[in-house]
């Protein structure tokens, strides 16, 4: 396989991206839970160069979470499918359950982990990464 669809829950808004993705983890933060009213979000993401809104460009609906991040959904169903973050520049990251078909790789860690809910059950073998972790150094203001 060499790219993954992505669509909305109505499928009016509809991506693709090129293979290989750079990276897959679960997402604990206080924003991503909010954003998706989940426990917590899976994302992939690629270079920008690899990525392509297929339909519904136009209908994408971006909403500027802080001053440093932002978020794609569809404004017919209220999926949220995209995040974007001056922390990770050219990147565009997906929402993993928004994909067809199986991740090209493994999902790596949980991150901000420290503002996971007590009542989530996590996969014990993954990285429990906070949000003082030199690997999420760059996202320190992101959420502010």
């Amino acid at each position: 396989m060499t790219h993954l669809n992505a669509h909305c829950l109505c499928g009016a808004v509809r991506a693709r991206l090129e293979l290989p993705t750079l990276f897959g983890v679960h997402c604990h933060c206080r924003w991503c839970r909010r954003a998706h009213g989940a426990a917590y979000v899976t994302w992939t993401g690629v270079p920008e160069e690899r990525f392509e809104l297929v339909s519904g460009e136009t209908s994408v609906t971006w909403y500027a979470s802080s001053r440093w991040s932002r978020r794609g959904f569809c404004p017919t169903c209220g999926t949220t499918l995209f995040f974007q973050t001056t922390a990770a520049p050219g990147e565009i990251h997906v929402a993993a359950a928004c994909l067809e078909g199986e991740l090209d790789r493994e999902i790596g860690a949980h991150v901000f982990f420290e503002q996971h809910l007590p009542w989530v059950s996590v996969d014990e073998h993954l990285p429990r990464l906070e949000g003082d972790d030199p690997a999420l150094a760059a996202y320190a203001e992101v959420g502010k």
